[in-house]
């Protein structure tokens, strides 16, 4: 006697819902599955979009602040709307004009010259921050003034070169950077210019203060002539150097007479960056 039918019925009665219910388990398992892995990689592309903007937001924020750090290199400001520059003691000055310095350069001038004081010595200011506008009228005029004695444009502009400063390259743009006394080769060479440079040799490194331009040599080949009476804040200067290295190039240094003789100088290498190895 067969019973086929009763095992048909018993796989039909039995088995077969197993199946179907395994088979449906493994369905929504794997549904499961597959929207959990979507889950997790719509989570991994979440973060990853998350990470590219903060990048993003991170490179246009540097981008500004190096425009804006730029724009101060370059001296492209008005000193006495800052917070962070003070006005020069009219009792410390010999120029006739208001002049500003950077809080801290000022504060740290004030105890040199009240320490040079004690010792005999008697420093004054002649000149401080000086603007791209200051520093542009200077060179303008020099450019005017060697016009008849000096024709040729590129001899022109190396000749003011040796102690004038192309406008967005002075140091005296950033508040950092003074001319003592009578700010000329002349005074220095007398007892009192050489009583004061002795002094300001021996004592200004204890205030911070450095002397950019040294005599030319093997160290300082290039760049500006000596200059006594030029003396920098390095607690400051050093890093706006290092950013000047950084930011600034050719391009941004015009806006003058004879600006089209910059290119082939090498003005950054050579007298930004050319001075005193100490003052780096």
């Amino acid at each position: 006697m067969c019973y086929c039918w009763k095992v048909n019925d018993f796989i039909l009665k039995y088995k077969f819902p197993a199946v179907v219910f395994f088979i449906s388990v493994v369905l929504i398992f794997s549904s499961l599955l597959f929207k959990l892995e979507q889950e997790k990689e719509a989570e991994l592309n979440y973060q990853k979009f998350l990470v590219a903007q903060k990048a993003q937001i991170e490179t246009e924020i540097k981008i500004a602040q190096d425009a804006k750090e730029k724009i101060y290199l370059l001296g492209k400001f008005d000193p006495s709307t800052r917070d962070d520059f003070a006005p020069v003691p009219t009792t410390y000055g010999i120029s006739g004009y208001k002049m500003y310095l950077r809080k801290e350069t000022l504060d740290a001038f004030l105890q040199m010259a009240l320490a040079a004081d004690k010792d005999g010595v008697d420093i004054k200011m002649a000149s401080a921050t000086r603007n791209f506008i200051y520093q542009k009228n200077l060179w303008n005029n020099k450019w005017v003034g060697f016009a008849k004695s000096v024709p040729d444009g590129m001899e022109r502009f190396e000749k003011i070169l040796e102690y004038s400063a192309v406008p967005g390259t002075s140091r005296h743009h950033w508040g950092t950077d003074i001319d003592i006394n009578a700010a000329t080769p002349q005074y220095f060479n007398t007892e009192q210019g050489e009583k004061v440079y002795n002094w300001m040799t021996k004592n200004a490194w204890i205030y911070g203060f450095c002397q950019p331009y040294t005599a030319k040599n093997e160290n300082r080949p290039e760049g500006y002539n000596e200059e006594k009476w030029h003396w920098t804040y390095l607690p400051l200067a050093k890093t706006f150097t290092e950013d000047y290295k950084n930011l600034v190039n050719d391009s941004d240094i015009s806006g003058f007479d004879g600006d089209q003789y910059v290119s082939g100088q090498d003005l950054i290498n050579k007298h930004v960056l050319g001075i005193n190895p100490d003052c780096l």
